[in-house]
């Protein structure tokens, strides 16, 4: 890897109120060799793979194994960016277990990790390992219940966010997704960390933002509300499959070299 074009942790880290930070998703070969040159700070290996990649219904049904696939097919693409790994559910339940599962994305190409919720002895444990944590406090996929809904809107619960962030500050993140928050509490939330916080659908104001690739480029047919999509990858793919099913459909076949027609009768 181009590893002296790579931001570091620390790098990143330092960027806080310097200038804003711009993370994308990706999935695979070609997507992460087209953003890996435009400039992009992060590419996030999402578990969010599992829905708009895969299929399912919710990332709960990643595994470890799919997103060290994944990370692999990234970093086999992406040589001059930050990649950041995401754990899926069910990796990190302790400690020990959330060290061997940072190791084994980090073997396939990652260079940080990130995980959902406040879990401070894994995130100290991984950090401990030598693995940069990125922390994630909000809407967390892997465990929310009855669809998704919006955080921090009541005092109580934009407090208690408050202090997950600087938890994880203190544990030693270098950067915090914010999800699916109020914009004041998302706010509220930057303003106490020293460390950068990255949103999504948390308003304005957090120092960078990051969206799920498919969704800005308009590839699949229902892209969340708070995504103005840049592009129609879906339609740009169904008109050239349909023109390319009209050109051979109307090409008049021809015999194979070598063969006699048949007779006509």
């Amino acid at each position: 890897m181009g590893g002296r074009l790579i931001l570091s942790p620390a790098d990143i880290r330092g960027l806080k109120g310097q200038r804003r930070l711009a993370m994308l998703t990706a999935y695979d070969y070609p997507m992460a060799l087209a953003l890996d040159q435009v400039g992009l700070d992060i590419i996030l290996v999402g578990d969010s793979l599992g829905e708009v990649e895969l299929g399912y219904d919710s990332t709960r049904a990643v595994t470890l194994d799919m997103m060290e696939h994944h990370v692999r097919a990234v970093a086999n693409g992406a040589t001059r960016t930050h990649i950041t790994g995401d754990m899926p559910a069910g990796s990190y339940a302790a400690p020990g277990q959330a060290v061997a599962s940072a190791m084994r994305l980090v073997s396939a190409g990652a260079h940080s990790v990130k995980l959902e919720g406040a879990l401070i002895p894994q995130v100290e444990a991984i950090i401990d390992a030598g693995i940069p944590v990125m922390g994630h406090v909000g809407l967390l996929p892997q465990t929310a219940e009855g669809g998704y809904r919006k955080h921090g809107k009541t005092t109580q619960d934009a407090d208690r966010l408050v202090a997950e962030a600087i938890a994880l500050d203190r544990a030693g993140c270098f950067a915090i997704v914010i999800e699916c928050v109020d914009a004041d509490a998302a706010r509220r939330i930057t303003d106490a960390v020293g460390t950068p916080t990255i949103g999504i659908a948390a308003g304005i104001d957090c120092d960078g933002q990051v969206l799920v690739s498919t969704d800005l480029i308009g590839l699949l047919p229902e892209p969340p509300a708070f995504v103005a999509p840049r592009a129609n990858v879906r339609d740009i793919i169904m008109g050239a499959a349909a023109e390319f099913a009209a050109e051979v459909r109307a090409t008049a076949s021809s015999p194979a070299p070598g063969r006699t027609p048949a007779r006509n009768p």
